[in-house]
């Protein structure tokens, strides 16, 4: 038998309702990041988030790093100025949608048989609103921690931190500065349902986003024998690099992953043979299980925008086209290495593009002996007694990577229902029918306050 979600106390409740009231609300506000300075409009989220924590005695602080990239600030001032600080951290922009492939209105925020619908559902506007309504909880109940608490509301996560955490880590590092964080993603149910490993994120893949430039000679389309076209020679750039297979890599934390799948012997051991699971993986009756263990244990690359600085047109042939490349690198692995990977990828091609560099965040790493891990291992023990906290290196970004920069330990951390299928919730991720269940609201609601009143004990 499961370990299954039992209503909580009248109050739990109420904080629950609180928690998808808002969620719906930050999800009919539509803050759309298309990773341009003008799009996001997260504005509207911290406004939102800002007239919810009005009236709880709480000091609330606004900086905006453009015009509509709003970021909201509180804490409650700690009794101990030596104690650790932590900072609750949630992202109110989302990802664009394609509104053809939902079943539902994605800006609804519909609440249908016990799961609230749209985009932001699961990155992370949940998240986002369970740690406002955590934090109100504890200024309206007068609660004094050691160490400061912070609730971070930030602009622009989905388009690098540009105008969010980085820019006010490198502006106002005294207002959102902590010793631990949490933030984005953890606590997924994997293994016995009667002794289940519970995820938590203390790592990520870096991320070295690529712009590819590919240069031609104009001309008439009328004319095209012989002619130096650049959509054709981007064609084969965009080819080259979507069937390019790096060798696979296992970082540190990948055997302890295997052994919380749950699979046999057989399988556990080939995918811990670097020579054997290439094989498996390309044999694997599920595609999108198949991506994720893909992305997992190798550096990937993903063709994602083609575009030109000027406009295209249907009879010219085009001196020039871009081409964005989201690549994903492993542990260990920096510049110098994207560039030698995408040199083997492109062959003889790879003198006629030029590379241009829009991120470059290496891959980081928390360590887990800290208070805020054994903070973790009783909250959630105090719902799962039976459960065991594991380490994961998840495989995309999250503004952790900003604050372990500047020497910050910092979890990808909630808490949700162990009927939640871990691959349905992945795929949820900037895709269709994006949703979540009131139970995970319920339970990620009650961590942060179960955190809080671990981590200073």
């Amino acid at each position: 038998m499961s370990q299954s979600f039992t209503a909580g106390t009248s109050d739990e409740n109420r904080r629950t309702g609180q928690t998808v009231e808002l969620l719906q609300t930050l999800i009919r506000n539509e803050c759309v990041n298309y990773g341009t300075p003008e799009s996001g409009g997260e504005v509207r989220n911290s406004d939102t988030l800002q007239a919810y924590l009005e009236g709880a005695g709480l000091d609330l602080e606004v900086f905006d790093a453009a015009p509509g990239r709003r970021s909201l600030v509180t804490r409650i001032e700690g009794s101990d100025p030596n104690a650790p600080t932590l900072c609750l951290m949630g992202h109110t922009d989302v990802v664009p949608v394609n509104r053809d492939g939902w079943s539902r209105d994605p800006f609804g925020g519909e609440l249908v048989d016990g799961e609230v619908w749209g985009r932001g559902a699961v990155d992370m506007l949940n998240l986002t609103s369970s740690m406002a309504v955590a934090m109100r909880h504890l200024a309206l109940t007068g609660y004094r921690p050691k160490g400061d608490l912070i609730y971070f509301a930030c602009a622009d996560e989905e388009a690098g931190s540009n105008y969010g955490a980085r820019w006010m880590a490198e502006n106002h590092w005294d207002v959102i500065g902590a010793d631990y964080v949490l933030t984005e993603n953890g606590g997924l149910h994997s293994g016995s349902p009667d002794a289940p490993f519970i995820g938590m994120n203390i790592g990520e893949k870096g991320v070295a986003w690529r712009r590819l430039r590919v240069r031609g000679v104009p001309g008439h389309g009328s004319r095209p024998f012989r002619q130096d076209n650049a959509l054709v020679k981007a064609a084969a750039v965009v080819h080259r690099i979507s069937q390019y297979r790096p060798p696979p890599k296992f970082h540190e934390l990948w055997r302890e992953q295997v052994d919380t799948l749950g699979v046999d012997d057989e399988t556990k051991a080939i995918m811990l043979d670097e020579s054997l699971i290439e094989d498996w993986l390309d044999a694997h009756p599920s595609a999108s299980a198949a991506a994720h263990l893909y992305s997992c244990t190798h550096t990937s690359f993903s063709p994602n925008v083609l575009g030109a600085p000027t406009a295209m047109k249907t009879n010219v042939i085009p001196d020039h086209v871009d081409i964005e490349v989201d690549v994903r690198t492993l542990p260990g692995e920096g510049a110098a290495e994207v560039q030698a990977h995408l040199d083997e990828a492109l062959g003889d091609l790879a003198d006629q593009v030029e590379v241009e560099i829009i991120m470059n965040d290496p891959a980081s790493l928390s360590r887990v002996e800290t208070p805020l891990w054994d903070a973790l291992e009783v909250a959630v023990g105090r719902r799962f007694p039976t459960a065991r906290l594991t380490p994961q290196l998840i495989i995309g970004f999250t503004d952790s990577r900003v604050y372990r920069d500047m020497g910050a330990v910092a979890y990808g951390a909630g808490l949700f229902s162990p009927e939640l299928d871990g691959a349905d919730f992945g795929a949820r991720f900037h895709g269709n029918d994006e949703r979540i269940d009131i139970e995970s609201l319920a339970l990620t609601t009650q961590l942060w306050l179960d955190v809080v009143d671990s981590l200073w004990d």
